[in-house]
């Protein structure tokens, strides 16, 4: 089975998949395929686990290919806390790309915190949206990753090092506020 962490970035996704190397029956990855297009761009391996924030512009080509055959998992953050760090990071990656790409140009003098609730709130619709009807994903939030991880861990029959994997969460992987 495959299992898709679906978020905004900015939210603990390096950290759910370090958490995530500690299984021993299933791979895992950040953003492994974010330079691929095509067929390639969404073709993981069997018993992969994929965080990559990207996956919610291309949520259709992901229902076609793997529907309700995977595992989702809505990974999310407080609101405020998400805006306010890709608010810092506004000129580039996601947040250029927003600004520039999708708003083009956005609102003249639109605050970058303005811009990244814009972000935030957009994406979260967007997870929402395509997990209404799916038969097998589940929340998790940053703030309760300790409690939350383990029933996720549970719910994809992981093996391997679960207090190893919970470790992780005390680490700040790609940390910038």
């Amino acid at each position: 089975m495959n299992v898709f962490v679906l978020n905004t970035g900015r939210c603990g996704s390096t950290t759910f998949i370090r958490a995530c190397e500690h299984m021993s029956n299933y791979s895992a990855g950040h953003e492994t395929r974010i330079h691929l297009t095509g067929p390639s761009r969404l073709d993981y391996a069997q018993n992969h686990i994929e965080a990559d924030n990207r996956l919610c512009w291309i949520l259709g080509r992901l229902e076609e290919k793997y529907g309700d055959d995977a595992y989702y998992v809505h990974l999310y953050r407080d609101r405020e806390a998400t805006a306010n760090s890709f608010a810092r990071r506004m000129d580039f990656g996601i947040m250029q790309a927003w600004r520039e790409g999708v708003l083009l140009g956005g609102r003249a003098g639109a605050a970058p915190l303005e811009l990244a609730r814009d972000y935030v709130d957009s994406v979260e619709a967007n997870i929402r949206l395509f997990l209404r009807n799916k038969s097998h994903c589940m929340e998790v939030r940053l703030e309760k990753a300790m409690e939350d991880f383990p029933r996720f861990w549970q719910a994809v029959n992981a093996e391997g090092d679960l207090q190893a994997a919970l470790a992780e969460w005390w680490v700040r992987h790609n940390a910038s506020g």
